[in-house]
């Protein structure tokens, strides 16, 4: 028996017609083949080549390609704000993955990587913070408690990534993000009542893994500002989360 939610889709559809952002299926806004391939599979860990120095392990839920690839953009460039959903749930198989220690029962606090403002002014939202938030939401249907701290902010303005080599990406994003001054204070005082970065409580997530840079820059800012260091925040203290990867960083982890 179809439920009301259903019935509301074909209604909405008959006089908005939509169609699946994967593959184009009329009156559906995300199929069920499209869907799978979005989160259908366990979470991977992934890794770019060259890897980063400064990368956390990173959790992937699937390749950037096809109808993930056209899933993500329509969600990122296109308003396609109904996809926030699916993409938080295949983001949330991917922070269970790899988040806390053995044991650990504390909070998890997601961590968006900021956008420039003038990106999120220029689509009318933030696709990463809004992915983030679905995400906790669905750890919490779970019963894992979780919440997003966006606790980072670009202290500079930076170059557009596409069409840079990952050694050029490292550069242009050197120090390119910080936490604000709220999010420092709130973060020193998570570190002392739960200890969250030595346990891995402190995820970073971003819709995408490409090079690494952007995640790398991300976990040094939060590292730095948690007391624990560069080093540290390379090897464990800080995980990481991202919706797709690039085809190749999960070809790497099948050799």
């Amino acid at each position: 028996m179809r439920n009301t939610w259903q019935v509301w889709q074909e209604l909405t559809g008959l006089l908005l017609p939509v169609a699946c952002a994967g593959c184009g299926r009329p009156r559906t806004e995300l199929c069920t083949a499209c869907g799978a391939a979005l989160h259908g599979a366990p979470a991977r860990p992934v890794r770019p080549s060259p890897r980063h120095p400064g990368l956390p392990a990173v959790y992937a839920a699937a390749p950037y390609e096809n109808a993930v690839r056209a899933v993500l953009l329509a969600h990122k460039e296109r308003g396609a704000l109904g996809l926030a959903g699916a993409l938080g749930r295949a983001l949330a198989g991917c922070v269970r993955a790899g988040a806390g220690r053995p044991g650990y029962a504390g909070p998890l606090l997601l961590v968006p990587v900021p956008s420039a403002r003038s990106s999120t002014a220029a689509r009318g939202h933030d696709p990463v913070r809004r992915i983030a938030a679905a995400a906790a939401r669905d750890l919490r249907r779970a019963g894992l408690p979780a919440q997003v701290l966006p606790l980072l902010r670009q202290r500079r303005a930076v170059a557009d990534q596409s069409g840079l080599g990952a050694r050029q990406r490292r550069a242009n994003l050197a120090g390119a993000l910080e936490l604000t001054a709220g999010g420092e204070r709130l973060l020193r005082h998570e570190l002392l009542r739960h200890g969250l970065l030595r346990l891995g409580g402190v995820v970073l997530v971003d819709d995408l893994l490409t090079t690494g840079s952007t995640l790398a820059e991300a976990a040094r800012a939060v590292g730095e500002a948690g007391g624990v260091g560069r080093e540290s925040s390379a090897h464990g203290v800080c995980r990481a989360a991202v919706v797709a990867a690039s085809p190749t960083a999960f070809e790497i982890n099948r050799n």
